[in-house]
């Protein structure tokens, strides 16, 4: 189609030279005088050598959707052309070498028009009218900076794809042409078709201009049929009026009366169906014999003027007339596609549209479709629900929800619809806590100012509520009350020797003093500590006895930490706190600046990932079943297991044990 259209434009310019008055031509090189014309590889001046066509058709047999590449644009093609053979529901695409889409990419039908790409500016046509039969195709001038690909996205069988560029040669000389004059497009849409030699090509462009120079393309006579008189059948004359065939060289006239014009049948009609046209043939024969003579033997004033005369006047049989399909109603997922189909019939060379019934000896094609230009990404439930955060009572679970594009990598949550979210967290019930220890802190005092003493707290078991903490009941392991403390040695005499009560166990409420009783033996001035029965047969001290401050009012008392919710990678424990008066009922009087906290974070290292050697992948390509997301199926999980698992923890991170 290239060399075609070279063809043209220098038989063009070689026309304009020759019209040129005064016989001097301007060459390729705007000099006058110049004998400098173009070749096929568009160099003013060369010699066809410095450049290669290449050219074939994509004619592949293709059974499986999606894109299949049809041919590889190097860098530095000129003269690009890609088109189909014929209208089809398949689309081109463009994309470089790089991975970068140009025209149609990842699913998505661009618009006709203009696109750039490879150093260079393509135009992407698809004809829409609902009679056209051409196909898509890509144009671009060039030269190309970097290696493209062509691709076909296949939906129904290929029709062929014809594509063409130049390639210059390293001996080539620098294209010199004004714009105006520099080879452009392909002419009239042609191409030339696989295997065909540049001779027929550059010839094909020759009649392809002679008959854009008339308008028209009127069938040619044979060299017989305008130099001789064979033996004529009426039905099988050309349709066309029979006024060429005059003899090149007509015999000196003998008009006489032995010979007259006849009418030896009519032309072959124009069409078939539909009305079309034929003449009547008038031919010189002798009166009486009938036999065929040379015109001239017959007065050529006299003779008769063909008229056009119908013929096939039926109209011809009706078709199903198929537009274009329109765009897909969804840029993403399951959609639907309409195009016109209509009922038509051809009579006089004009097309009509008719009432439906006259095709109904025709399956009438379908008019919806359903089309998918690309997967929408969707919501993937990655993990189950993790175990409640608590042993009993009202807690939360968890688990992994990821947005996942089409093919199978974890994006943004917003290219997925929020409305449709999975809830990735929950309260769960785990039942009632029955019974719990509540523990004030320990005393800050020693009961005894000096030997030994104990150090004291409030404990109590609340009953009856239902609690969010994970405890398991108070049980018979009651905490303790008192630990002990010790402040030092005492001194003392020969004695029962009781020593200051340590101040009360608790700083309001009812509570315990300490004292320490001893029976001692004083010296001048040292105490010698005896047996308790020394003192027997003196009446002993008491060396406890209760106490009670003043009122507590109101105090907060909490539990015990749970268990951390995770081993690994920043879990939290809970306890609960209460507000308790002193007679160990609810109040809200307690300080809520001083309220103890009652979740807190824990276990903050990371996890280390169990390592399992049967985990392994069976087969060398299991990276496609990652891709094709097949993992979530128990057969594909075992045969790639490696894969499957190295997927999974990278985009849900190591999930340790809970």
């Amino acid at each position: 189609m290239f060399v075609s259209y070279l063809i043209l434009t220098l038989l063009h310019v070689q026309t304009a030279v020759l019209a040129r008055p005064g016989g001097e031509s301007i060459g390729c090189d705007d000099y006058l005088g110049s004998d400098k014309v173009v070749d096929k590889c568009g160099v003013c001046g060369g010699d066809n050598t410095g450049c290669q066509v290449v050219s074939g058709v994509f004619k592949h047999a293709l059974t499986s959707l999606g894109y299949h590449r049809v041919v590889e644009i190097p860098e530095g093609a000129t003269k690009i052309n890609i088109t189909e053979m014929y209208k089809s529901n398949n689309y081109l695409a463009l994309r470089s070498r790089s991975g970068r889409s140009i025209i149609n990419g990842n699913w998505a039908i661009d618009r006709p028009g203009k696109y750039e790409g490879g150093g260079t500016m393509f135009t992407y046509k698809r004809p829409n009218e609902i009679s056209s039969t051409a196909g898509e195709s890509f144009l671009a001038e060039g030269p190309t900076n970097e290696i493209l690909d062509v691709y076909m996205i296949h939906q129904q069988p290929n029709p062929g794809v014809h594509y063409e560029y130049v390639i210059m040669g390293t001996n080539a000389i620098s294209p010199q042409v004004p714009p105006h004059r520099r080879p452009g497009e392909p002419f009239n849409g042609q191409m030339v078709t696989e295997g065909r030699s540049q001779e027929e090509g550059e010839e094909k462009g020759r009649n392809e201009e002679k008959e854009d120079l008339r308008g028209e393309a009127p069938e040619m006579f044979t060299s017989e049929s305008a130099q001789t008189f064979p033996v004529r059948h009426p039905d099988r004359f050309s349709p066309h009026r029979p006024d060429n065939l005059v003899p090149p060289a007509p015999q000196p006239p003998r008009r006489s009366r032995d010979h007259n014009w006849k009418q030896l049948g009519t032309t072959e009609c124009s069409t078939t169906c539909g009305k079309g046209s034929q003449y009547p043939i008038f031919r010189c024969v002798h009166r009486s014999t009938h036999e065929e003579a040379p015109e001239s033997y017959c007065d050529s004033s006299m003779k008769p003027t063909p008229e056009e005369e119908p013929c096939n006047i039926f109209p011809c049989p009706a078709f199903w007339d198929i537009g274009e399909w329109s765009e897909c109603s969804k840029t993403c997922g399951l959609g639907m596609q309409h195009r016109q189909v209509l009922c038509r019939q051809v009579y006089a060379n004009r097309s009509l549209t008719v009432q439906p019934y006259r095709c109904q000896h025709l399956e009438k094609p379908e008019t919806t479709s359903t089309c998918q230009l690309k997967i929408c990404s969707e919501w993937q439930i990655r993990t189950d629900w993790t175990s409640c955060s608590v042993p009993c009572g009202v807690g939360q679970r968890t688990r992994d929800v990821k947005c996942v594009s089409n093919i199978g990598d974890v994006v943004d949550d917003e290219e997925c619809n929020m409305k449709l979210r999975p809830n990735d967290i929950e309260n769960c019930d785990m039942g009632p806590c029955a019974k719990s220890w509540f523990l004030t802190e320990w005393s800050e005092r020693c009961s005894a100012e000096c030997g030994a003493g104990v150090r004291t707290r409030s404990v109590v078991c609340m009953t009856n509520h239902v609690s969010s903490l994970p405890l398991e009941g108070c049980g018979n392991n009651r905490p303790a009350e008192a630990t002990p403390c010790d402040n030092g040695p005492c001194t003392g005499k020969v004695e029962w020797f009781a020593g200051s009560w340590s101040q009360c166990s608790i700083e309001c409420g009812s509570g315990t003093q300490q004292r320490e009783v001893i029976c001692v033996r004083k010296n001048a001035d040292t105490f010698e500590v005896l047996d308790p029965s020394e003192c027997s047969f003196l009446e002993k001290p008491p060396s406890q006895q209760s106490c009670h401050l003043k009122p507590c009012g109101a105090k907060w008392f909490s539990t015990e930490w749970s268990m951390c919710s995770k081993s690994c990678q920043s879990g939290f424990r809970v306890r609960e706190v209460r507000c308790l008066s002193d007679d160990m009922t609810l109040s809200n009087l307690c300080d809520p600046q001083l309220k103890p906290e009652e979740r807190e974070s824990c276990n903050p290292q990371d996890c280390v990932p169990e390592v399992d050697e049967n985990c392994k992948d069976k087969y060398y390509n299991c990276n496609v079943v990652v891709q094709a997301r097949l993992c979530v199926y128990n057969y594909y999980k075992t045969a790639c297991c490696a894969s499957c698992t190295r997927v999974a923890n990278r985009q849900t991170g190591f999930l340790g044990s809970r």
